[in-house]
């Protein structure tokens, strides 16, 4: 049934309808022609089960079985991995839009749930200020009026807030969800500065993979990919790619829209239950790094073969300098070789900026600065070079992976 109300784009109460009414549902659902259906809201309470169990792909991985049973998929077939934007049903709207209208949406719950105490605790030009929906073309046009609107939302918000969190207000009203989404968005989009609330800038904004974009769907978040720009969340699908093979959806995955790289490990997690890991796993940048290359050829026996990230040292952007591919690595002797014959002088394992495992090696001043070459190696005034490279495993792998891109089987692949 929900399968059938996917296909062909129904609400649910249009689904019910063609339920009672259309001969082809009757039978593809094997139901007699008298047969009068069921209330709408049937469905979701079916979905809302499927959740709450955590069984919302039971269907699906039926369907993988029967699949592998029929040798439809094969074993270690080669599979590639890409995404597309979903949408959330919603307005898109600008951060002032969302302040206001998540302030009336805290209002209209605590109208219905406790209005007794909200009259007591309300300004009485709330009613005007908040009782339509916030709308852009309503709002001024100029920075500083609408940074002055959005501190005016700010200050009304922080009142609200104040009087549910306040000794004597009943403790449930901070459990009313609209009212912990004002708490969340003032939190995002101010900051409190003495006696004032100031509006945050676009840059101290939090960033999109946790910013809420709006007050009736939190989890959807705005993102973008080239030039499509989308509020909602990302669809993940794997498929077999095998040449004159069929080409059959062997994942699917949901997140956050913002999200690709985070999601590899996870796609090989859930194809190794289902025993459909490929030799071959196709992705495109977002879905590898160096990290990724290793683990899935070692946890998995995942070939990941996709373009890697360029390389934004100035050395190898201009191609006319010594980048860190020029250099000579000894890992059991934990030394560097340059193209001008020199070792280096130090060797330190450290974290950099991202969290991530590197070595840090340094070479000598004195070496460094004798050579003419100098000024196509390092700009640096302390006239000695320094290189950053992965751990020996990564580092590898990503030699590797660089190395094969060029080849005419990659191209191929």
């Amino acid at each position: 049934m929900s399968i059938l109300q996917f296909l062909e784009g129904l609400t649910d109460r249009q689904a019910a309808d063609a339920v009672r009414s259309r001969i082809d549902w009757k039978y593809l659902l094997c139901l007699d022609l008298s047969d009068v259906g069921f209330n709408h809201s049937v469905l979701s309470e079916f979905r809302t089960r499927l959740v709450t169990a955590g069984v919302e792909s039971l269907i699906f991985e039926k369907l993988l079985q029967f699949c592998q049973e029929r040798g439809w998929l094969k074993p270690r077939s080669r599979q590639r991995t890409d995404s597309t934007h979903v949408l959330a049903a919603i307005r898109a709207v600008t951060r002032l839009e969302c302040a206001g209208e998540t302030l009336r949406a805290a209002l209209n719950a605590l109208a219905v749930a406790a209005p007794d105490w909200l009259i007591a605790h309300s300004q009485p030009e709330w009613a005007d200020r908040y009782s339509e929906r916030i709308e852009d073309n309503h709002l001024p046009k100029s920075k500083s009026q609408r940074i002055k609107q959005a501190e005016l939302y700010g200050k009304d918000g922080l009142e609200l807030l104040n009087a549910v969190l306040a000794g004597n207000s009943p403790r449930w009203l901070r459990q009313i969800l609209a009212v912990e989404i004002l708490r969340k968005v003032w939190v995002q989009q101010y900051y409190c500065c003495e006696l004032s609330i100031i509006w945050r800038t676009q840059q101290e904004a939090p960033p999109a993979s946790v910013m809420i974009s709006s007050p009736y769907e939190p989890d959807a978040h705005y993102a973008k990919k080239h030039t499509t720009s989308w509020v909602g969340y990302k669809a993940h699908l794997s498929e077999t790619c095998e040449p004159g093979e069929l080409h059959l959806i062997t994942n699917v995955e949901t997140t956050a829209a913002p999200v690709d790289g985070d999601m590899t490990d996870s796609i090989h997690t859930s194809l190794a239950n289902n025993t459909l890991l490929s030799s071959k796993h196709i992705v495109d940048t977002g879905y590898l790094d160096v990290e990724l290359l290793v683990t899935a050829q070692e946890q998995y026996q995942v070939d990941l073969l996709g373009p890697t990230r360029t390389n934004l040292r100035w050395q190898a952007k201009e191609a006319k300098g010594f980048a860190a591919d020029d250099f000579k690595v000894n890992w059991q002797n934990q030394s560097l070789t340059c193209p001008e014959g020199k070792s280096s002088v130090s060797w330190t394992p450290a974290i950099d900026g991202r969290n991530n495992e590197v070595v840090k090696i340094k070479f000598a001043a004195s070496d460094c600065s004798v050579f003419p070459s100098l000024h196509i190696c390092t700009r640096s005034q302390r006239q000695r070079r320094a290189v950053t490279l992965r751990p020996e495993a990564q580092y590898k792998a990503l030699q590797q992976a660089r190395q094969r891109e060029p080849t005419s089987e990659y191209q191929q692949d």
